[in-house]
């Protein structure tokens, strides 16, 4: 099985606590697709300038992702610029450089219109829509959004929520769409906007997981030291979905299963800047970590 994923590929500033990184790889995308490879062939689509770094696309390719959607136009990649202080689990955006993300048309191959996966990572409803209505017969579709787009694109996001199957949000960004302070009202509201399951990120409190037959939280896994939480959620997203994609079922033991490898692969997001940590995986190392997260239920 394999799996399509729409959404940035960035360059990043980033300041937290433990230090200063410019202009590194990162994106929606891209986090996502360094967890999402350990489970599953990655079909990338997204736009760069004409300034992103070739050392950056030779990297991804050799991760084994296909770029054959990527496009490189005119003009100047996407640039987001972040600090962390005393909240590690949000980030105080500091500036935003669309650049040809602006423009932004998802290209995809003939091929790539029957893949049954796709994950719409967090990008303008808009552009996840022009994608979704491009695939032949998605059987699992996933979709990420943020507070800027409930804010700004409200309607266009519900419309789409109703061709999907799982929302992912944070907490801010659930209770923001939903109108509900309490979770698991809010994922109860989510899901009879057409999700059939939804997915509500509490950073370092963990994950719920809520769908109509039964409902799931699971904690974090506990981190020594957090050094950059950039991507965190995608790489979860990219977890999860990863194994879902290639489940021959999905039941609730596979989804419980698809949460945890997510918890896991996002531990290891945080332990170093952009993708440096996540980009190093292997599946035996998330295999290994999923064990030691499962002996802290052990009683």
């Amino acid at each position: 099985m394999s799996i399509v994923v729409l959404g940035t590929v960035a360059l990043d500033s980033v300041k937290t606590p433990f230090g200063k990184r410019k202009e590194l790889l990162g994106g929606s995308a891209a986090h996502f697709s360094m967890a999402a490879r350990l489970f599953t062939k990655v079909n990338l689509i997204a736009i760069v300038g004409s300034d992103f770094p070739r050392k950056h696309i030779t990297f991804l390719r050799n991760k084994g992702l296909n770029l054959s959607s990527l496009i490189i136009d005119k003009g100047k990649t996407f640039r987001w610029e972040g600090e962390y202080r005393g909240d590690l689990n949000s980030a105080l955006t500091l500036n935003t450089q669309l650049g040809v993300l602006s423009v932004f048309k998802p290209e995809v191959s003939l091929a790539q219109r029957k893949i049954e996966n796709i994950f719409l990572a967090n990008v303008d409803p808009d552009i996840q829509e022009h994608l979704l209505i491009k695939m032949h017969s998605p059987k699992l579709v996933g979709l990420d959004s943020m507070n800027y787009w409930i804010d700004t694109k409200r309607k266009e996001l519900i419309k789409l929520l109703h061709r999907i199957d799982i929302y992912v949000a944070n907490d801010q960004e659930a209770r923001s769409l939903s109108g509900e302070s309490n979770l698991i009202k809010a994922a109860k509201h989510l899901c009879s906007l057409g999700p059939k399951m939804v997915l509500i990120k509490k950073g370092e409190h963990g994950v719920l997981f809520y769908n109509k037959k039964f409902v799931f939280s699971l904690p974090a896994y506990p981190v020594e030291k957090v050094i950059d939480p950039t991507g965190a959620g995608d790489t979860f997203a990219g977890g999860f979905m990863g194994f879902l994609a290639g489940a021959r079922k999905i039941n609730s033991l596979a989804i419980k299963k698809a949460l945890a490898y997510g918890t896991v692969a996002a531990s290891f997001n945080v332990e170093d800047f952009g993708l440096h940590r996540t980009s190093k995986l292997s599946r035996s190392d998330l295999e290994r970590r999923l064990v030691e997260f499962k002996n802290c239920f052990s009683f």
